[in-house]
């Protein structure tokens, strides 16, 4: 009988030690958090633009990174690039076509650990009625007390290549680089 008292008590430990190592959900703080993007323009120049109003969570395993994942949206017709018509070129029939409530959205499907504070994150991107699998060379910058906010805070940064025709917004490629390189710097706080 104590064997089994003890045999349940330590798995009863093993439960507890694996409930409190779960992942803990981060929710986006949209102020911090930004996607950023350029593409070759007819080999003149290289062109910048950006996305905005994120929404988004990540549960966050920090001793388990690969437990971890990550489900982000933002508008469409979010994007900025500094030129109203270009902007609203993009938003046309050449390209999204967007209403009024078309979205972005990026869910993670995996994620391999690659070192101490990176990992390559694979996931679902979905835009303009498409979804491809894209992977993000994702850093951890820090987990640690907001110093303003006196709560958990983490912030990662991440890259990736897209190719526009992937998602059908690939017109006059390959004149206007098919290629798209992206930026990506979240910050997130651990949710109340």
């Amino acid at each position: 009988m104590k064997h089994l008292i003890a045999a349940t008590a330590l798995g009863l430990s093993a439960v507890a030690t694996q409930a409190t190592a779960a992942p803990e959900a981060y929710i986006l703080d949209p102020s911090h958090s930004q996607i950023i993007f350029n593409y070759n323009h007819l080999g003149f120049s290289t062109t910048y633009g950006m996305f905005s109003g994120f929404e988004g969570e990540i549960m966050f395993d920090q001793d388990d990174p690969a437990a971890s994942s990550v489900s982000v949206s933002m508008p469409v017709m979010s994007m900025f690039t500094g030129w109203e018509a270009r902007d609203g070129h993009f938003m046309s029939g050449d390209f999204f076509g967007a209403s009024e409530g078309d979205l972005v959205t990026f869910t993670s499907t995996g994620i391999e650990v690659t070192g101490d504070n990176t990992a390559m994150i694979t996931g679902d991107l979905s835009m303009n009625g498409v979804t491809k699998s894209v992977v993000l060379d994702a850093k951890l910058n820090q987990v640690g007390e907001h110093p303003m906010a006196n709560t958990p805070w983490a912030g990662f940064d991440a890259t990736t290549t897209i190719l526009r025709s992937d998602f059908d917004v690939g017109n006059f490629a390959p004149f206007v680089s098919d290629e798209v390189n992206v930026q990506i710097s979240i910050e997130a706080q651990k949710a109340p």
